[in-house]
């Protein structure tokens, strides 16, 4: 289920779109000018955003460029191409004309809740319980904080993006490069059996396994 934004002045029309997005499992929320929108997006965070452009106050054009990393989807009875154009180019990710059909728009919105859940997916690693998200370096087991050197984080990354196998000792002094320059094969040893320790601390068990004559593997 995805938390959907509907920023239209035409109670008809939001309503209809309402309706479809409720029985298609979403969470539907209602904005009707866009002073309205920008208050409600300081407080909560949608999945994606239908936006209509010809809105009282703050227009569809204004708003756009103040909404961050929230897929847009353009809903307007404006035809113009250059129209098409500009919102694409300021940060839709699609435009829809009005008027419009309704399994349209909701193959539509499908679409970008893939690219999104797509995306999401490529920002985290994860092996059972052990999650590291990429863009805010944060690491958690069993939904607990792992705090870590830059170089502990370095070599999980690796053995995250590589779950179930032996990563040797060369591989990892050679890819653990592109983040760290701290790490020699003296103390490839000493940053891992922190970082076992560390985990273990956590929830009791050996995540990283010796491999003898290779390196090391995530369990």
């Amino acid at each position: 289920m995805a938390k959907i934004l509907i920023i239209d002045d035409d109670v008809s029309i939001g309503n209809m779109i309402e309706t479809a997005l409720l029985k298609a499992g979403h969470e539907a929320w209602r904005a009707y000018s866009g002073t309205e929108a920008l208050f409600l997006l300081e407080r909560e965070r949608p999945d994606l955003i239908l936006l209509d452009l010809m809105l009282p106050g703050l227009s569809g054009e204004e708003l756009l460029p103040k909404i961050r990393e929230i897929p847009v989807i353009v809903v307007s009875a404006k035809v113009g191409i250059d129209d098409k154009v500009n919102m694409l180019l300021g940060g839709a990710v699609d435009y829809l004309t009005k008027p419009f059909e309704l399994k349209e728009l909701l193959a539509r919105i499908e679409v970008q809740l893939r690219k999104k859940e797509s995306r999401r997916e490529k920002e985290n690693l994860t092996a059972g319980k052990l999650t590291m998200k990429l863009t805010s370096r944060e690491v958690t087991l069993a939904g607990h904080p792992v705090h870590l050197t830059k170089t502990e984080y370095a070599v999980l990354k690796i053995l995250l993006q590589n779950p179930g196998q032996a990563i040797a000792k060369s591989v990892l002094l050679d890819r653990i490069s592109e983040d760290t320059l701290d790490c020699t094969e003296a103390s490839l040893k000493m940053h891992i059996s922190n970082l076992r320790k560390k985990l273990r601390e956590i929830d009791g068990k050996d995540h990283i396994e010796s491999v003898w004559g290779i390196g090391f593997r995530l369990l």
